[in-house]
């Protein structure tokens, strides 16, 4: 036989036996969502070579052992999230009670009494808010973002900070390694440190070879925390970013919300922010979390933190949401920049609007991934279909992700309705039950719908074939994402 011929065979048996072995680890993989197990055996079969580097790349959810041992050490380090007496509150009433009870699942975080919100719409008035705060510490400022820009809202939260350590406020600060790069590369970086304000970058990357054995480098903490004095907390979508975000001006502005909270809620974000922080510095905080806090208003509502990561169970963020789809009696709202639900998610979406819910779901008109545009659009028909209302925000890129629920709960923070939040990322969100809050964000919601134009069947029944191919590919590699 030719030799040529010969290593060629070889060579085909070789991909042939690989392609076998991969695909066999993509059936065995635990906790996989069937779509995605479909849309990976597509991929590995018809482009074998790129195919199977791109599942060894991304197909799984893996951390860095390293990370892993040190997450799973730091928890059992820190006082249990429901190992004390949460403040009382009133009930919710049924069917709203349980709600509490899966985010309670999810994080460990109980639900507690006495606290009080404000809202935030405009970037500015937020990045104002929280620099007044820190301004006001007493005792320490922890800040976390995923995104930090050297932009005027990046210098203002610095300069902030800067002031705070000089008058003796104990200063941690955590930016995303990636997310923040710009910022953490800047000389504002090195003046936080040298100004005594502590700095940790989360998730940094070495080389990339050497990753790519620990663990995916898509990894990220998407979280966005800011507590102060174990009293106050924000929530929500802002980075700490102007919103014509210049590293991305055409699709500016980012229009986010956020939440100001005070009361025994800022020490669940606390217990968020001291395990991200001890996990990449050797400083003990735990006593942060021991201790009495600050009163709580008696006349303040119940919330509850639900923190979710790789490092939480499977499918934690799809089942909050979802859990909050099926209670809805009267009205649901929805906003989010990125709509690429898992089955069961669309699924809870498009059952609430069949069956009489007054469903919302509000995205942005132009999004800043072409890629998860297509993808979205892809479910317009069902949703219609379902009754859902559909609008396109064109005021820009709609950043904020909220939830309301029947004028009474409001669940906000930094996660989306895809699978990059629901299985990669580090999130926070906040979930509370109070007619007041659900008022105060489901008039921004209104906004957001009176500056939005309004999906019909006709539009999306008058897209051109193309763009129906286009939007249904990019879906149907939508568990790939």
């Amino acid at each position: 036989m030719d030799t040529h011929v010969f290593t060629d065979h070889a060579m085909l048996w070789l991909i042939v036996t690989a392609q076998v072995l991969l695909i066999a680890r993509v059936l065995l993989r635990p906790y996989r969502d069937p779509s995605s197990r479909v849309a990976w055996i597509v991929v590995v079969t018809l482009a074998p070579v790129l195919g199977m580097i791109g599942y060894l790349l991304f197909g799984e959810v893996r951390l860095a052992n390293r990370q892993v041992q040190r997450l799973r050490a730091v928890l059992r380090q820190l006082p249990r999230p429901d190992g004390h007496r949460p403040v009382p509150f009133t009930p919710p009433p049924e069917p709203y009670a349980p709600l509490f009870e899966v985010g309670h699942s999810i994080s460990g975080f109980l639900p507690e009494g006495g606290n009080r919100a404000r809202l935030y719409t405009d970037s500015a008035q937020t990045i104002n808010a929280m620099v007044a705060d820190i301004d006001a510490a007493q005792a320490h400022v922890h800040v976390y973002f995923y995104i930090w820009l050297d932009d005027k809202s990046g210098r203002r939260m610095a300069d902030a900070l800067v002031r705070a350590a000089a008058r003796g406020v104990t200063c941690r600060v955590m930016a995303d390694a990636l997310g923040s790069r710009e910022f953490v590369r800047s000389p504002h970086w090195t003046a936080l440190r040298r100004a005594g304000v502590k700095l940790a970058e989360a998730l940094p990357r070495g080389w990339p070879l050497v990753e790519l054995v620990n663990g995916r480098l898509d990894v990220r903490n998407h979280r966005k925390l800011v507590i102060v004095d174990n009293h106050i907390t924000y929530c929500g979508s802002q980075n700490c970013a102007d919103a014509d975000f210049h590293v991305k001006p055409r699709f500016a502005p980012w229009v986010d919300a956020t939440l100001r909270l005070t009361g025994p809620v800022a020490r669940q974000n606390q217990h968020l922010f001291i395990s991200d922080w001890m996990t990449h510095e050797d400083e003990d905080l735990a006593a942060l979390l021991e201790g009495p806090l600050p009163a709580p208003d008696p006349d303040g509502f119940p919330a509850q933190v639900i923190g979710t990561g790789p490092n939480v169970r499977f499918s934690a963020m799809p089942e909050m949401f979802t859990s909050l789809m099926f209670t809805a009696r009267r009205e649901l709202v929805i906003t989010t920049p990125y709509y690429v639900p898992n089955g069961a998610l669309h699924g809870a979406l498009c059952a609430a609007a069949n069956r009489g819910v007054d469903t919302t779901l509000i995205v942005p008109a132009r999004n800043d991934s072409r890629v998860v545009s297509a993808a979205s659009r892809s479910y317009y028909r069902s949703l219609l279909a379902a009754g859902v209302k559909l609008y396109e925000f064109e005021g820009g890129l709609l950043h904020a992700k909220t939830l309301t629920l029947d004028g009474l709960f409001t669940l906000m923070g930094s996660a989306n309705l895809d699978r990059r939040s629901f299985d990669l990322n580090y999130e926070n969100s906040i979930l509370l039950c109070d007619t007041a809050t659900t008022r105060a964000v489901r008039e921004a919601q209104q906004g957001y719908i009176a500056g939005s134009r309004r999906v019909t069947p006709a539009m999306v029944g008058g897209w051109p074939v193309w763009r129906r191919l286009w939007h249904n590919t990019i879906a149907m590699f939508g568990p790939v994402l």
